[in-house]
């Protein structure tokens, strides 16, 4: 691997995401500068990065002027788009991805139209011939088996996800969120995985599978690494059909049927901090293979290797 370093900006740095990326990057000597940028200021990144600004929402039309005005200023060679929300901004506008393709870190365009609309997923995984869970949108919903997972069509992690146990809170659901998914319940004793797939543009693939629990909030509490041919062999199939170039993360659960992806998500994990501990780089992999720049080799974690979510504080005294 060439010992090349980059001018590194990364948006939605406020994130935990973000967060995760900052220290891994601010620690390596791919990165030459490190620039970290949020809507808002407030936010214990700012202890993260060497410089951390203010980024509009990519929802207004001052996000790209003040985006080229950040690139320039720092000379940025990479941009590292950290929230699902820019993901979905660089895929649905053309023209912006255009302006910024040579410098932005993204998955394939397909693994990222597949995987940011989880009713695309459910129909891609269909129609691939891969198990899937059934899948609605909720106001068409008419015979329901319960229970039944309900969650947004486009939201990211586990924010926006409930169970209708019943009726009633069916009902409630139904008239609430009617442009919500549906999607059958997997029935799992404590078989939730949360899966990192990377590939390179020579193909070279690797993985990660973490047998996982969640916290309150839905992010990962603790992993442990775990060795599943039956699930391998399922992640290669994935990788091959989404024709997958970069980094992305899987989620499925074990079931009577086998592993079933009930998500993909086409975004660096909240687990890629964890997983670059474990040698599992899929970020500065990402890096060297965006400007064809050969990767280091990859050693698999022990089987059984355990990871815990821990947390930081930060105290600034005038």
């Amino acid at each position: 691997m060439m010992d090349k370093s980059y001018n590194i900006l990364v948006t939605g740095a406020g994130g935990d995401i973000g967060q995760s990326i900052g220290k891994i990057l601010g620690s390596n000597k791919i990165c030459k500068t490190l620039t970290g940028a949020d809507i808002q200021l407030e936010s214990a990144a700012k202890f993260i990065f060497t410089n951390f600004c203010i980024l509009p929402s990519c929802n207004l039309n001052s996000y790209i002027d003040e985006l080229e005005y950040l690139v320039n200023k720092n000379q940025i060679e990479i941009i590292i788009p950290a929230s699902e929300q820019e993901i979905r901004f660089f895929t649905s506008d053309k023209e912006a991805y255009n302006k910024f393709e040579d410098k932005l870190i993204l998955a394939n365009l397909e693994s990222r139209e597949v995987g940011l609309d989880k009713m695309q997923t459910y129909l891609f995984l269909k129609s691939n011939k891969f198990k899937y869970p059934k899948t609605k949108i909720l106001k068409d919903e008419i015979k329901p088996n319960y229970p039944l997972i309900i969650k947004s069509r486009f939201g990211a992690g586990s924010k926006s996800i409930f169970i209708a146990e019943n009726k009633e809170d069916f009902s409630y659901f139904k008239s609430k969120y009617p442009h919500y998914l549906s999607q059958e319940y997997i029935s799992s004793i404590d078989q939730e995985y949360t899966c990192g797939l990377f590939q390179s543009g020579n193909s070279e693939f690797r993985n990660i599978i973490i047998h996982r629990r969640l916290m309150d909030g839905g992010q990962t509490g603790f992993g442990e690494i775990i060795e599943n041919e039956e699930i391998e062999n399922l992640l290669i199939g994935l990788a091959k059909t989404l024709k997958l170039r970069g980094s992305i993360n899987v989620q499925l659960r074990m079931s009577k049927r086998g592993p079933i992806i009930f998500e993909i998500n086409p975004r660096f994990s909240s687990t890629i901090l964890f997983r670059h501990l474990l040698g599992f780089e899929d970020l500065i992999w990402s890096i060297y293979d965006k400007f064809n720049q050969p990767i280091n080799s990859y050693i698999a974690p022990p089987i059984n290797s355990k990871f815990y979510k821990g947390f930081s504080e930060y105290v600034t005294i005038n």
